[in-house]
């Protein structure tokens, strides 16, 4: 009788800030590590521990407490485009609730989104999200860093940088009325529109991630943990090379899931494929877009009903 095939894991990669040093011959593997993971998959799960548990419970404690809201409490969370602000549940997500905090590693946009929620204040709050977000962060940095330098356009990642804005996502899926061992989706498939995303999912499990041969990989929560995903800009930044991975929720068992994402965006400056990724067997691939249109285009009747928006926005 044959053996049945393993199922598929996304790559560990330990990216803690004790292992990290620039100038030992553990951090080109690590690198080398990052850089196939990401061809391959488009994500990885980073252990690191720059959140400490402490902080990490902590994020979550305020999340439950966020969500225990009011609903019209919650709705005064506006935004655009209309995705970075609060959802409730809709069809084709009947499960999922999320707000969401814009210019989350700024005292500026924390204390915002904390005057909404909590008129006469709430700073531990709005404390304990700034040092998460900026912890985070400094993570989301450390793997684009690996990206530039790995491909050699370090000068051209520099420039990014100062049009980088991070959002917080707090994001709730209630207890989905289904059978023992039914699942169900809790947020259909899709890519992210963003440069980057990370993923902190909190001890209940339900993202998977589609890998390239069609297979659905499950994402356990891990402790100190989070999932580095590229996003549709960083594909067309790349030109390619980094594939922005399909990825959904499903919910099964009897426990509320929380998580959180903390979204990278580049505002206000027009993305463009460096020339240095460009060449012979690299044709140009993406014209000249900025972020803000690509999630405008997304929201669009065509943007949606494409099966690959990314390429129908700006693809050559």
């Amino acid at each position: 009788m044959g053996t049945l095939p393993q199922a598929k894991h996304l790559p560990v990669i330990d990216l803690r800030l004790e292992h990290l040093n620039s100038t030992s011959s553990t951090w080109v593997t690590t690198c080398g590590e990052v850089m196939r993971a990401l061809e391959e998959y488009g994500c990885f799960i980073a252990m690191y521990d720059g959140v400490s548990q402490g902080l990490h419970d902590a994020i979550f404690h305020a999340s439950q407490q966020l969500f225990d809201l009011p609903t019209e409490v919650k709705a005064l969370d506006t935004a655009y485009p209309p995705s970075h602000g609060y959802i409730g549940a809709r069809p084709g997500a009947p499960f999922y609730e999320g707000l969401g905090i814009q210019n989350a590693t700024t005292k500026q946009g924390i204390e915002r989104f904390e005057k909404l929620m909590w008129p006469s204040g709430n700073p531990s709050f709005s404390e304990g999200v700034l040092e998460y977000s900026k912890a985070v962060a400094e993570l989301e940095h450390l793997v684009m860093r690996i990206i530039a330098k790995s491909y050699g356009i370090e000068e051209n990642y520099e420039s990014l940088l100062g049009s980088k804005t991070y959002l917080v996502r707090l994001m709730k899926y209630i207890i989905p009325q289904v059978k023992e061992n039914e699942s169900i989706i809790g947020i259909y498939a899709h890519t992210d529109k963003t440069f980057t995303s990370l993923l902190d999912q909190y001890q209940v499990k339900g993202l998977e991630i589609k890998a390239k041969d069609g297979e659905w990989i499950e994402v356990n929560p891990l402790p100190s943990s989070f999932v580095f995903m590229a996003g549709d800009v960083c594909t067309a930044w790349t030109n390619g090379r980094i594939e922005s991975p399909v990825h959904r929720v499903m919910m099964h068992g009897d426990k509320e899931r929380y998580s959180v994402g903390i979204y990278a965006f580049i505002r206000d400056r027009k993305i463009e494929v460096p020339q240095q990724l460009v060449d012979e067997d690299h044709p140009l691939q993406y014209k000249p877009f900025y972020n803000c249109k690509l999630i405008d285009y997304f929201n669009t009747d065509e943007g949606k009903k494409s099966k690959y928006p990314l390429k129908s926005f700006c693809g050559i």
